[in-house]
């Protein structure tokens, strides 16, 4: 056999391994998608929950998202809208559409465009009156984009927790957002004071004698800009060109 045969079979049987493969991992990533929608749908409604100090571990997800119920706001009037399914509409694909987004002149939050439509998760008590209210939330720190959830009590004014499911910050430092101990902080602060975004998160430690105490929490150590990027982006989707529209009309009854 000669040595261009030689050579000729080997192509052939590496192009033939190369095909054989490519169909194995292209058959496989069709057939776990399905799987992994289901994945990521799950692990959204734990974040959510968990956002609000709602997850209990000894129950199913599902179960306890229930009592959860999903709308659509349309940002731009600050009013419940059906112009738009919850359960296939994705805001962050919708942000980079100039369609379905509006370009932010100011942008503390540093997002580029904001989503017209935003999905908000309502809790409701037996009685059928709002219990608690979790808002999707996202703003750039030090090295990412923070994606996360802040729930608000039914006054739409103290705070149920906060919590982030992805960012790519520094461990030990701004990713410190993660820990229990600084989380559990939240809970119970104030947002707005005489009608602004009054809610911080401050450089060292909060003075507890302070009159603004009930605004400010703790910040991360050695986490300066990480800190000032939950601040801006929490003052940014509490505010004006955020939710702030949505939850004056949810106090009076237009929403």
């Amino acid at each position: 056999m000669s040595s261009n045969d030689s050579i000729r079979k080997t192509l052939l049987v590496a192009l033939s391994l190369c095909i054989v493969c490519s169909v194995i991992v292209s058959t496989a990533a069709v057939m776990l998608k399905p799987v992994q929608e289901v994945n990521k749908t799950l692990d959204r409604k734990r974040n959510i929950l968990a956002a609000a100090g709602m997850l209990e571990q000894d129950r199913s997800v599902e179960e306890q998202f229930a009592q959860v119920k999903t709308r659509v706001v349309d940002l731009r009037t600050g009013e419940f809208t059906d112009d738009v399914d919850p359960a296939t509409y994705e805001p962050l694909k919708a942000a980079k559409n100039p369609a379905r987004s509006t370009d932010l002149e100011e942008d503390p939050a540093n997002i580029g465009r904001r989503e017209d439509y935003s999905l908000v998760y309502l809790v409701e008590n037996e009685s059928g009156e709002l219990d608690k209210l979790i808002l999707p939330v996202r703003g750039y720190g030090l090295w990412s984009t923070l994606y996360g959830f802040i729930a608000l009590e039914s006054d739409a004014n103290t705070v149920a927790g906060l919590g982030f499911y992805e960012h790519g910050e520094t461990p030990g430092l701004g990713g410190e957002v993660d820990n229990p101990r600084w989380k559990a902080q939240w809970p119970g602060k104030k947002v707005y004071r005489d009608g602004e975004v009054e809610l911080k998160v401050v450089k060292g430690s909060v003075d507890a004698s302070s009159d603004l105490a009930p605004w400010r929490v703790d910040g991360l150590s050695g986490a300066t800009l990480t800190s000032r990027g939950v601040s801006q982006l929490v003052q940014f989707w509490l505010g004006e060109r955020g939710y702030k529209p949505f939850l004056n009309n949810l106090k009076s009854g237009e929403a």
